[in-house]
């Protein structure tokens, strides 16, 4: 190893050091791919694994959610459907009904061999959209987490409907981290870490142990396929560091097939990639009102207002408004995209989208004459309610 190796492998392995020294909560989140094989189903042995290395982190005083998926993979193979990505809804909350309660079970039993307690916690989007049933959600896992319980979060795939939906359990681990004030998120996957290019399709992917920023990677040249068994895939994983990155939070996305990985990594060998933070951490309520609401329409800018908005730290005015599509109330989210197709962000607009489309183009003096209000605001999007890069 050359010098400049060298010195890379000490200042990684001191970065990761750091990290894992200074993490006091940490998430971890494991998928079907990880948990299922082709021939059982669940696999009760990567189960068995994961609750001893998780529990012997627990005994160093980390406190740990665990984010995992396999509730329908379990009741599939008990109902003996046949996993397909057109399986209807129906046949997939009948498979989680079955397996959420066998899954559940199956890690009682792993953790209480090291007298660990653990805590169901099964989550809608609706539950953590509504202000009071965040909060409410808050207050539960930090009552939780002080009594020394291990929280196990899942969707409620039994009773959720498509437009309720997290998408993945990638993004509803990210949700947790704002929602927990994370310090460390850990994504156990079946792949090794995160690849220069795609491994099944190029020979000569090599792995990346570390991403000091993110945010200029090119996921969609590096990411071009997902797993047949679970629904996110390494791009669903990157997109989920990319939102931890912006809460502050690093994360370590690594192979939860390789025996006591987590054991490993936390006696400082080198395993996965490593994500760094952003320097720069979005507010915690901009993050919640980015992800947890919906966009119900798009408001398309030109180019002055991009760069006002991006470089400048401005409010977006009318006058920079070229198009609005879609139908939205006042105070509701809408995506803000540049006239050259790019996505500068998601924010709260204060008009409704019949207002905006009579004032697009118009000055500032210009709004109270034409929607005839005395109150109105002077900003379309405050950049207090703005979130610049928000990853939708």
């Amino acid at each position: 190893m050359n010098t400049k190796a060298q010195s890379n492998e000490k200042n990684l392995r001191e970065v990761v050091n750091k990290i894992i020294d200074e993490a006091k909560l940490i998430v971890v989140k494991v998928g079907s791919a990880v948990l299922t094989n082709e021939k059982t189903g669940i696999d009760f042995r990567v189960i068995t694994r994961l609750a001893d290395q998780l529990a012997r982190i627990h005994d160093t005083g980390k406190k740990i959610i665990l984010v995992s998926s396999g509730a329908v993979a379990v009741g599939i193979s008990h109902l003996n459907y046949r996993l397909t990505k057109d399986l209807p809804l129906w046949k997939k909350q009948a498979a989680a009904a079955v397996g959420q309660s066998r899954l559940m079970h199956i890690y009682d039993e792993a953790f209480e061999r090291y007298s660990k307690i653990t805590a169901q916690v099964l989550l809608t989007k609706d539950d953590l959209r509504n202000r009071t049933r965040f909060l409410n959600a808050r207050n539960t896992f930090s009552t939780l987490l002080a009594e020394g319980v291990i929280p196990i979060v899942n969707e409620n795939d039994t009773v959720v409907v498509e437009e309720l939906k997290f998408g993945d359990n990638d993004f509803l681990a990210t949700l947790i981290l704002n929602l927990v004030d994370a310090d460390l998120f850990i994504n156990l996957t079946s792949a090794k870490g995160v690849f220069t290019s795609n491994p099944d399709c190029d020979s000569g992917a090599k792995l990346i142990p570390l991403i000091e920023d993110i945010m200029r990677l090119d996921l969609e040249s590096m990411c071009e396929g997902k797993t047949c068994v679970g629904s996110g895939g390494m791009y669903s994983k990157l997109l989920a560091a990319k939102r931890a990155s912006q809460l502050g939070v690093p994360t370590l996305i690594v192979s939860g097939k390789i025996p006591f990985v987590l054991e490993k990594v936390f006696s400082g060998e080198r395993y996965g990639t490593w994500i760094l933070p952003q320097e720069h951490i979005v507010p915690k309520r901009k993050f919640w009102m980015a992800y947890n609401l919906e966009p119900k329409g798009s408001i398309f800018i030109d180019l002055g207002a991009k760069n006002a908005l991006l470089f400048k730290g401005k409010s977006l005015l009318p006058a920079g408004i070229v198009q609005v599509m879609g139908e939205f109330e006042e105070h509701e989210l809408v995506k803000v995209i540049s006239e050259d197709g790019v996505q500068v962000g998601v924010g709260l607009s204060n008009f409704n989208s019949e207002e905006i489309q009579r004032i697009k183009g118009k000055k500032t003096g210009e709004i109270k004459h034409i929607l005839r209000r005395r109150d109105c605001p002077e900003e379309v999007i405050h950049r207090d309610n703005l979130l610049i890069d928000a990853i939708i």
